[in-house]
């Protein structure tokens, strides 16, 4: 039994780190996709065809009755508008510094939800929860430094910051609207994919009027095996990967392993595609990281009087 057990919890384990791993290359990945393709039409089309990949999962939406379907629409039309705000800006801030840089920036969200909870929840964060920020911010500007004097935040270096920000604010938003809907979180995801993949080709069509139409998607191998990347590992696989592997292995773990992302997508970047991180962006990067572990920590109080109490939710995942 044992072993069985010991088995179990490392096969969690292992798909934990699996997930951090594809979604650490999604950055790079993404980044040479959008050198092919405009940034909202590549959104489109990534998302258009992940929600073709998912309408096997909006039988429970028409299955519900009216009232059901009312609120399952609303509550996955305001989260997929707020994860199309965020790739817009994760895309956009990808395409505009490094893969690396991005991998590491993303993490920034961890410091941000506790005082989005705060704003939003009415939860007051704990007092390391502000050190954990300021430590986070300074390795932001750390990552696009070779010196202490030459410190600054870029355009898509701060674009990632923002989509952080919002990444925060999705978690908040979730956990909000939990109780307000009873769709199944797959047959939600679906609808997410469709609002986002709507939203960026209307949002395209608007913000560039005289084109009149779309470019074609480039027909060349490496665009599409990344798109099959983006859409089956880092959207199906791992969207079914985390939930499974959650429910295994205990909150702390889930947290230090999916922590390993951005240290996985600063390594695909620079052995996987030639990009050069310097002794301060590493430092920076690293800072961020352990920013991100100290947050997930449980509080001196809360682990003597309920040593089995969970870790505070990591950030939410887009799909």
């Amino acid at each position: 039994m044992a072993s069985r057990k010991w088995a179990g919890i490392g096969g969690a384990e292992l798909m934990l780190l699996l997930v951090a791993a594809v979604w650490g290359g999604s950055y790079a990945v993404a980044k040479q996709a959008t050198q092919q393709l405009p940034v909202l039409e590549f959104i489109a089309l990534r998302f258009g065809l992940t929600f073709v990949v998912l309408l096997p999962a909006l039988g429970p939406l028409f299955g519900a009755r009216n009232a059901g379907r009312r609120q399952g629409l609303a509550v996955g039309g305001l989260l997929g508008a707020n994860l199309l705000a965020i790739f817009v800006c994760e895309t956009f801030g990808v395409s505009l510094t490094s893969a690396s840089n991005a991998a590491f920036l993303i993490s920034l969200c961890v410091a941000f939800t506790p005082f989005v909870e705060w704003w939003l929840l009415r939860q007051r964060p704990a007092r390391r929860m502000f050190w954990a920020a300021g430590l986070s911010a300074l390795g932001a500007a750390m990552l696009s430094a070779t010196s202490p004097a030459e410190m600054s935040v870029g355009w898509g270096d701060g674009l990632m910051v923002i989509a952080a920000f919002l990444r925060a604010v999705m978690v908040c938003l979730t956990r909000r609207l939990a109780g307000r809907h009873t769709l199944p979180a797959l047959t939600l995801t679906a609808v997410q994919a469709g609002v986002m993949a709507l939203g960026a080709a209307l949002v395209s069509l608007v913000a560039s009027p005289a084109q009149g139409a779309w470019h074609l998607p480039p027909a060349t191998a490496s665009f599409w095996w990344g798109m099959a990347y983006l859409v089956l590992l880092c959207t199906v696989f791992a969207f079914f990967a985390q939930n499974h592997a959650a429910s295994r292995t205990s909150p702390s773990r889930v947290s230090l392993l999916m922590g390993s992302e951005p240290v996985f997508g600063a390594l695909i970047a620079v052995y996987g595609f030639g990009e050069r991180v310097g002794p301060w962006g590493w430092a920076g990067g690293l800072l961020i990281v352990a920013s991100a572990w100290w947050v997930t920590l449980p509080t001196r109080e809360r682990s003597t009087k309920n040593p089995g109490a969970p870790r505070m939710d990591r950030e939410a995942r887009a799909p």
